[in-house]
């Protein structure tokens, strides 16, 4: 059995539809920098002339959502180095790496810290005095996070298969650049939401058990989150193949050329969110020559590359090369 490897070399148009996706996923992460940046800042100063737990819960949250973005960023970074005699498919997989830590971070910092804080505050109840300070915050960061939100989201349909819903372009999304700041900023806005309910609450009814209650629920809306997050960023570390649909149209483009007696199933894993690996078992019409063989590689991996540009290594297995090859010591 012989192995044909090519790397593919992208069009001018799949590279720049690539280059168009990563430049979508690094605006998000930017935008949400910004935002998180000033909106943390000013949330820990309202909790500090306030006494709000949910508030101080909020900061911990922006803070944690800033520095989870310049890991992203690094990760993004860090996956596109060359290939070098270590690595020698690449860097790829940082992403994923720092995407799983990146989820941990917000269940132990942003999860852990807001619950712990809002039990602290159930313990010791501080009555909100004044809570003008708290809405006006709330009301600037839902403005800045719904931004954050709307370029991250952007960044999402640049990628994903616009025709089915929202949950599954998440579920199905291969870029943790992206899907890590949706679920962030989708829950920042939820948060928001439940901080200002506490607030309101706990300064209308003069209750603080309220504001506590809100840093608790926001808590465990993180955890949630984080969850979520370690159990693709673990999938695609493991090493993910592409989806049904994917995989089926692969196998009708090897299938369709006209030196292709019979495939096995495509074998893919992701590297990276543009970066596929796929093993092919082709058995070639009997009659080929090593020569004609070559060249009936070349043209599926052209075949390939033109509708899937993302599929950057193709290994193919040329089975009647068994038989054309002579036996060894006859």
């Amino acid at each position: 059995m012989t192995f044909f490897e090519f790397k593919t070399t992208t069009s001018f148009s799949s590279f720049l539809s690539l280059m168009a996706d990563a430049n979508a996923s690094k605006l998000s992460l930017y935008g949400g920098i910004a935002a998180n940046v000033a909106i943390a800042v000013s949330k820990f100063v309202a909790a500090y002339f306030t006494g709000s737990s949910a508030m101080l819960s909020e900061g911990i949250h922006s803070l944690v959502d800033t520095g989870n973005s310049g890991l992203l960023l690094y990760g993004t970074a860090q996956s596109q180095r060359p290939p070098d005699a270590e690595h020698p498919f690449g860097h790829s997989k940082e992403l994923y790496f720092w995407g799983l830590i990146v989820a941990v971070l917000i269940f132990a910092i942003g999860g852990g810290m807001s619950f712990y804080e809002g039990i602290k505050h159930i313990q010791h109840p501080e009555p909100i005095e004044d809570a003008t300070w708290n809405y006006v915050v709330l009301g600037l960061s839902f403005l800045f996070e719904g931004i954050a939100f709307y370029l991250s989201v952007k960044a999402l349909l640049a990628q994903a298969d616009r025709s089915v819903g929202f949950t599954a372009m998440l579920k199905t999304s291969r870029d943790p650049a992206v899907f890590a700041s949706v679920m962030e900023n989708l829950a920042a806005l939820i948060g928001l939401a439940i901080a200002g309910l506490g607030v309101f609450l706990g300064h209308l009814l003069n209750n603080p058990y309220f504001d506590g209650g809100a840093s608790i629920a926001i808590g465990l809306l993180l955890m949630g989150v984080a969850v979520f997050l370690v159990s693709r960023t673990k999938g695609l570390l493991v090493g993910t193949g592409v989806d049904a649909d994917t995989l089926a149209n692969l196998e009708r483009i090897a299938r369709a050329a006209p030196q292709v007696r019979e495939i096995r199933s495509p074998l893919t894993m992701y590297l990276g969110p543009n970066d596929v690996i796929m093993a092919l078992d082709v058995d070639f019409a009997d009659d080929l020559t090593s020569t004609q063989v070559a060249a009936a590689v070349e043209h599926l991996q052209d075949a390939i590359r033109a509708e899937h540009p993302e599929v950057q290594r193709i290994f193919i297995e040329a089975k009647n090369l068994v038989q054309a090859a002579p036996t060894e010591g006859k």
